[in-house]
Order: structure tokens, then C-alpha cells, then sequence
């Protein structure tokens, strides 16, 4: 089961209704921040960048990324009306959404405008489809709801590597004004991989030795002893902090008005229905974290405020959101279950778009610190997939091997050999470059041969046992 599980509050019902006291919970999500962060303004930066756009603009995107995710956080974890799962999810700028959005933005006629009008017509789209989506709870029975939270583990832990390693082990650079890819001279210093290290043995000590409140804030502890060693080590810097203002505002269409063209808006549909597809798999891989068994409508709900987050994003100048796995795996590692974690983390990320400064030292913290961090909160990702695949009955569902083995295999395709897909055309690349997606749609595809579809009754009966560790 979970480490580290906290005591419900009296008078409430499940854990994830727990409301906590308010330092504790302040610290907590402090730690959601921490672990989203990188991820969260990685993608305005990387199209800011391929669009050419000033430092200010780049600096704006920022702002108004966390801004946004910030309000989809909210909706997400508090809820209202139909709109947000209520679970403890943080919200981030899908990478899905990268290259079409770097299509749209490059060709001179269209630019951030379509951008923004195929955003906001995707997420009307996602609001609309939600329902739908949500009755499909019958193909992801426990066999392929472990499979694919496995994978999202497994495939992620790539990113926790790169992390501690110190980015990519590839760099783009522009040499007489065409991209060309040099190899990063920094990757695998020994230096940031002793941290990385460092950052992983206090969190593998505090979880052994700590209690209760220490035990549960393990990584933002181990976060803050990688931080305290760069520091004393003149590896962590603050550059462009005095440049930073006090104060930013997001205001809505900073960029003009949207431009709303079809081809534009076809190729974000398509990427919200592969975020939709994405979000339903970390949907129910919290669902079996928590122990809150997903039914329709909860589901239903969360992939509504998904869309709705994508609509906030279009509106102030940002991109399509879906929940953060790396959070999912934070609350496998704490145990904290509570959504009021979530989304006072939601109301941090809107203050950090409101205080540049702030917001600069927060992006200060070294990838390798995080890596220490990441491959903890990932590995436990992939744990509790094989938890809920340990509680099939293989002698009576002789294919289940299959199921996993295959989408397994076809889901690190992308992880672990990023140019298979190279001479695809372009529309596929959402689908053939995400292994989550890929892998997804496989284990779906593979049950529905092997084993079909199972009643709605008999899928929320299997989901709501295997939330709790049993088949």
C-alpha cells in the first residue's frame, strides 16, 4: 500500500477530502511546485524560442503559463459544477502539443494568434468529447490500467536521468543561422551527479527514519539539501533576477485577438484527443493511488476540466493542460492524498506568476537536484502499476502477458529510440512520439482483442478493488 499514509481528519470521509493544517499543507504543496516546475515552463520556452520571440515575450509566456495552470490546478482539485475530478492534481502545458503548435506558429500568416484560436476551439472540443470518453471506463479494466501506469513510470524515468545528468545530452544551437544539434559538455558532470545522489540518499533516509510530517514532506527535504549544497558548491545561480519585475499582471490576448483557421484548429483537436486519452490513464492511476475508485461521471468531470483548462490557456495567452505525472508519483511517495495539497499548490503557481522574482529563484533550482528527486517519484509511478498488474489472475486470463508485454515494448519505442518514427508524417507525431499515448492505445486496442469489453458494473467493481490492492 501507500508509505507514509496520513491519519484522515475527523469527520472526513476519505483522505483525499482530508484538509490539513495550514503549514502543513503550505509545505506540501510547495513540493508540487517544486517538482512541476521545470516541466511546467519547459514549453513556453521551447516555443518561445522556435518562434523567435523576444526575452520579454518568452518572459511573459511564462508568466501567463503559471497563471493558467495555476486556475486548471484550482478546477481541477476544488471543483465546481461539472468541471474538475477533485483528487489532488496539478495542472501543466501538455508536450503533446509542442510540435503543432510550432507548425502553427512558424508558417508567417498564421503565428501565436492561431495558435491561441485553435487552442480555445481544442478545449471546447475536450469539453464536448468528455462525456463520451468518460463512458469508455469499460476498456481500461486493471490490466490495462497497470500496464499503462507502469509505463508511464518506466517511460518518465528518462526524464528523471536527463534531469540529474544535467539536461539533454543534445543541445540545438543556431551556427550562422541554421539549428544544428552538439553534444551538451556538461552532461554527466560528476559534480551535479554526486547531488543528484545526495538528493536521493536523504529521501531514501528520511523515508526510513523520518515520521509522519517529516516522512511526508521527504522530497522537498531532499530538494532543499541538493539546494543548500549548490549553493555552498557555486552551483546554483540567480542570473537575471535583477531584471526580473516585482510585479506582472496577465492580462487576456496580450498577442491580438485569436485567429481561428481549420487546419490549425484539426491538428489541436487531435492533440486534445490524445491529451484526453493520456489525462484518462493518470486519472486512473490516482484513482488507484488514493483509493478513490473512478466511476463515469468522476472521470467524466476531470476530462471537462481538462478542456476547460485548455480554453483558460487559450484565453491568457498559453497552451492545452493536462494533470502532471510527476505529481501522480509525489503522492505515491508521500501518501498525502488530500486535494486542498493540490490545489493551494495551484494558488502558488498564480502567485508565482504575479511575482517574477519569486518565480526566477523557484527556476533557479538545478535540473540535477530535481533528477535525485525524479527518480523517486517515478520509480514509485511504475510500483504501483506492478502492484495493480500483481493482483491479475494470470491462469485465468492466459493473454494478459501479451497485453503487457507488447504495449509495454511499443510504449518505450519512443523513449528509447526517439528517431523510429522520424520519417512519419508530421499529423502522426503526437501519437508516434508520446510512448504514454502509444503505449496506451495499444494495451487498449490489445484487451479489446483478447478479452473485449467489460461491462460498466463489472469495470467499476474491478477498479474499485484494485484501488485498494486486490483483484
Amino acid at each position: 500500500m501507500l508509505a507514509n499514509t496520513p491519519t484522515t481528519g475527523a469527520g472526513d470521509s476519505e483522505p483525499v477530502d482530508q484538509k490539513l493544517p495550514l503549514p502543513r499543507c503550505a509545505a506540501l504543496s510547495l513540493q508540487h511546485v517544486l517538482v512541476m516546475y521545470a516541466g511546467t515552463v519547459a514549453v513556453p520556452l521551447i516555443v518561445g524560442g522556435a518562434l523567435g520571440l523576444s526575452k520579454a515575450d518568452i518572459a511573459f509566456l511564462i508568466n501567463a503559463d503559471l497563471f493558467a495552470a495555476g486556475i486548471a490546478t484550482l478546477v481541477q482539485a476544488l471543483g465546481f459544477w461539472r468541471f474538475g475530478i477533485r483528487m489532488p492534481v496539478m495542472m501543466g502545458v501538455t508536450f503533446a502539443a509542442v510540435g503543432p503548435m510550432i507548425a502553427i506558429g512558424v508558417d508567417p500568416t498564421l503565428g501565436l494568434p492561431a495558435i491561441y484560436g485553435a487552442t480555445i476551439v481544442a478545449g471546447v472540443f475536450g469539453m464536448l468529447v468528455a462525456p463520451l470518453m468518460g463512458r469508455l471506463l469499460g476498456v481500461f479494466p486493471p490490466l490495462v490500467t497497470g500496464t499503462v501506469i507502469t509505463l508511464i513510470g518506466v517511460s518518465l524515468m528518462g526524464v528523471a536521468i536527463n534531469w540529474a545528468a544535467g539536461g539533454q545530452p543534445t543541445q540545438t544551437r543556431m551556427i550562422d543561422g541554421v539549428a544544428h544539434s552538439v553534444a551538451n559538455p556538461g552532461y554527466g558532470d560528476p559534480a551535479g551527479l554526486a547531488i543528484a545522489a545526495l538528493v536521493l540518499v536523504v529521501i531514501i533516509g528520511i523515508t526510513r527514519y523520518g515520521r509522519g510530517f517529516v516522512a511526508n514532506i521527504s522530497v522537498l527535504l531532499g530538494i532543499l539539501a541538493g539546494v543548500a549544497v549548490s549553493l555552498a558548491l557555486g552551483r546554483m545561480h540567480f542570473d537575471g533576477i535583477d531584471e526580473a519585475g516585482w510585479i506582472a499582471i496577465t492580462t487576456p490576448f496580450h498577442f491580438g485577438l485569436p485567429r481561428f483557421e481549420p487546419t490549425a484548429i484539426a491538428s489541436m483537436c487531435i492533440v486534445m484527443l490524445i491529451t484526453l486519452v493520456e489525462s484518462t490513464g493518470m486519472f486512473l492511476a490516482l484513482g488507484a493511488i488514493t483509493g478513490r475508485a473512478m466511476t463515469t461521471d468522476t472521470l467524466t468531470r476531470g476530462l471537462r476540466a481538462d478542456g476547460l483548462g485548455t480554453v483558460i490557456g487559450g484565453v491568457f495567452n498559453t497552451f492545452p493542460y493536462t494533470s502532471f505525472s510527476q505529481n501522480v508519483g509525489l503522492v505515491t511517495v508521500t501518501g498525502v492524498r488530500s486535494r486542498y495539497v493540490a490545489a493551494l499548490g495551484g494558488v502558488f503557481l498564480v502567485a508565482l506568476a504575479l511575482f517574477p522574482k519569486v518565480a526566477h529563484v523557484v527556476a533557479s533550482v538545478p535540473g540535477f537536484v530535481l533528477g535525485g528527486a525524479g527518480i523517486v517519484m517515478f520509480g514509485m509511478v511504475a510500483a504501483t502499476g506492478v502492484r495493480i498488474l500483481g493482483a491479475i489472475d494470470y491462469a485465468q486470463n492466459r493473454h494478459a502477458l501479451h497485453v503487457i508485454a507488447i504495449s509495454i515494448g511499443l510504449g518505450l519505442i519512443p523513449t528509447l529510440s526517439p528517431g523510429f518514427f522520424q520519417h512519419f508524417p508530421a499529423w502522426t507525431h503526437p501519437l508516434t512520439h508520446s510512448g504514454i499515448v502509444l503505449g496506451t492505445c495499444a494495451a487498449v486496442l490489445l484487451n479489446l482483442f483478447y478479452n473485449g469489453v467489460l461491462s460498466r458494473e463489472r469495470s467499476f467493481a474491478l477498479a474499485a478493488r484494485t484501488s485498494h490492492g486486490t483483484e
